[in-house]
């Protein structure tokens, strides 16, 4: 066997073993991904059973308090879960504007010029999962018109 084909074969076996590396990475990270993805939703179960047993119950034979507490009974599991699971709410008032955070669904005059560039309302939350932005939170920005 010439030089020549003895790196042939080196570079053929050198090849294949990556492709076949390849493969088994993105086999892998699709696994770990679906296991990732259900253990949230497992983590998620509790809460989902007891919204599915207020939904199903009779609004004649439940007072407005109680479907109240159970909805924030809920509420308060899911969002247990999901913070164990690192994600965080963006929904606050009065902040600095950040464009990485914050997507200006309009603006509205401020009072005094300490709130140029704040956001004065919210109207839909954004989320977080750790330092990954999920959504922007939609806000409305206040801006100093300067009197």
């Amino acid at each position: 066997m010439s030089e020549l084909d003895v790196w042939k074969d080196r570079h053929l076996r050198l090849a294949a073993e990556y492709d076949n590396f390849r493969k088994r990475t993105t086999k892998e990270r699709v696994e770990t991904w679906g296991r990732a993805q259900a253990e949230l939703v497992s983590r998620l179960a509790d809460a989902l059973d007891d919204l599915s047993r207020f939904a199903h119950i009779d609004p004649a034979e439940i007072d407005a308090k109680t479907l109240h507490d159970g909805v924030d009974l809920v509420e308060r599991k899911v969002w247990k879960e999901l913070e164990s699971a690192g994600v965080t709410r963006i929904d606050q008032a009065g902040v600095p504007f950040d464009p990485n955070v914050h997507e200006a669904v309009t603006t509205q005059p401020a009072a005094k010029p300490e709130q140029d560039h704040t956001v004065g309302q919210v109207v839909q939350p954004g989320y977080k999962m750790r330092d990954t932005l999920l959504r922007p939170a939609r806000v409305v920005v206040l801006t100093w018109q300067g009197q």
